[in-house]
């Protein structure tokens, strides 16, 4: 079977684990991750409540996206490519490329404009300038979404080079954010203290630890597929997440509890190293955000029916739209749209999971790439993503777009809910109504 869909990773093009694993880890230490944990206790979880919550969050994001990732490495293809067999080329094209370059264009640019204005407002503070103008935070947000966006655009091995370097910096710079802060604030008699009346409750921190990463475990396949074996895969996803994210969210969490603030930046500049906090603020968001137009640059190239040999162009115009978005304000009115895609898409690793690993026994040599719209696939996907906004009380923010406001039923964790019905669904759907795939596009050993 033949390779011709311009994607696949060539053998010299494989990574090993660790470069992997460290672009997770360089995902997951970012401010969103401090202000996950923050949330968690200020929802009144106590310490034990807030590590189980992001052990299993986390452990249940690692389950998907190394289903995902495994079947990623095996084919070389990147996950919206990969989505043709499970929902055929226009499913995939029109319905999963449009809504991967729509979330990760929007993520890049709320990353860009949360850097940009916090830049400016220290850089302002640092050169005694008072206030920092709208114009002095535009004009940052759209610097450094420039010098992410280059990043993006070398590929996988400008994301494992800035990653080598800025994780172990940032794990640095956060240890000695948490000691200062502790130090400062009676750290260790406040978390003592600390007995919180009423508990949102487990289910309510799993959540919450889903739903801060549950874009980037379905994406997971755009990295994973540079891995060189399936083991490695597994090492590179558990190793790069689970640790890193629970470094980040307990540490948000503590510093929470005792400083009354998350933002690692903020409190570095409180003890008098502002510089310091500014680099850890930018070089954090760097590393995360720059997966976000990489990823967004792949979606948008199979949807405008590139191969990979354009994806720098396809990446600049991602992050160029990103950064427009974040300069000019226009992020406010889109957020509630990216809450909205935060549940749309995970259901889409239900059916990429279902199609490679139960429909086809995960055996590369049967899975292939199919055209049209694949009806099983496109069925469950769209099922997985309804029952996901229902379960996750999403609609109850878009009662003006639809008068839905009574199915919010909300039960266990909403994009979980959506990929295992979406995966239960196209594995009974498949066997109902097979289709024939595209001729000349199965994927080869």
């Amino acid at each position: 079977m033949n390779n011709q869909t311009g994607f696949e990773v060539k053998a010299e093009q494989r990574q090993s684990w660790v470069s992997i694993a460290m672009v997770w880890a360089g995902g997951m230490i970012c401010v969103p991750c401090l202000m996950i944990g923050g949330v968690l206790s200020g929802g009144g979880l106590s310490i034990p409540q807030i590590v189980a919550s992001i052990l299993i969050g986390y452990g249940l994001i690692c389950a998907y996206m190394i289903f995902i990732g495994m079947a990623a490495c095996d084919t070389g293809l990147p996950v919206a490519v990969m989505a043709e067999g499970a929902l055929g080329k226009q499913g995939a094209r029109y319905i999963i490329s449009v809504l991967l370059a729509f979330a990760c264009v929007g993520w890049f640019g709320i990353q860009s404009a949360t850097c940009g204005q916090a830049f400016a407002v220290m850089l302002a503070d640092i050169l005694g300038l008072g206030e920092a103008s709208s114009a002095m935070i535009a004009v940052s947000s759209i610097v450094w979404g420039l010098i992410m966006l280059a990043t993006a655009c070398f590929g996988f091995k400008g994301l494992k080079w800035l990653n080598y370097i800025a994780v172990p910096l940032l794990v640095i710079v956060c240890l000695y954010g948490v000691v200062m802060g502790f130090a400062q604030n009676d750290g260790m008699a406040k978390i003592a203290a600390y007995d919180p009346a009423q508990s949102a409750g487990l289910v309510f921190g799993i959540s919450m630890v889903v739903a801060s990463f549950a874009l980037g475990g379905v994406i997971s396949g755009d990295y994973c597929r540079f891995a060189k074996s399936r083991a490695d895969v597994v090492k590179s996803s558990i190793v790069g997440v689970i640790p890193a994210g629970l470094f980040m969210l307990l540490m948000g969490a503590l510093l929470s509890l005792v400083t009354g603030q998350y933002d690692i930046s903020a409190i570095l500049a409180s003890v008098g190293v502002p510089v310091v906090g500014l680099v850890a603020l930018v070089a954090a968001t760097w590393t995360t955000n720059v997966t976000n137009a990489y990823s967004g640059g792949l979606a948008l190239s199979n949807l405008l029916g590139f191969d990979e040999s354009r994806f720098q162009l396809t990446t600049a115009i991602a992050g160029a739209i990103g950064t427009l978005l974040a300069a000019f304000g226009l992020l406010a009115k889109f957020s509630g749209f990216l809450t909205l895609m935060s549940n749309l898409i995970p259901p889409l690793a239900g059916v990429l999971i279902a199609e490679y690993w139960l429909v086809h026994r995960g055996k590369k040599e049967k899975f292939a790439l199919r055209g049209g719209f694949y009806a099983p696939g496109v069925i469950a996907f769209l099922a997985g993503a309804l029952v996901a906004c229902i379960t996750s009380g999403t609609f109850a923010n878009f009662q003006s777009l639809a008068n839905v406001a009574f199915l919010n039923v909300p039960f266990f964790v909403g994009p979980i809910n959506g990929i295992v019905l979406s995966l239960a669904l196209h594995t009974v759907l498949a066997r109902l109504l097979p289709g024939r795939s595209e001729a000349g596009k199965a994927v080869e050993a």
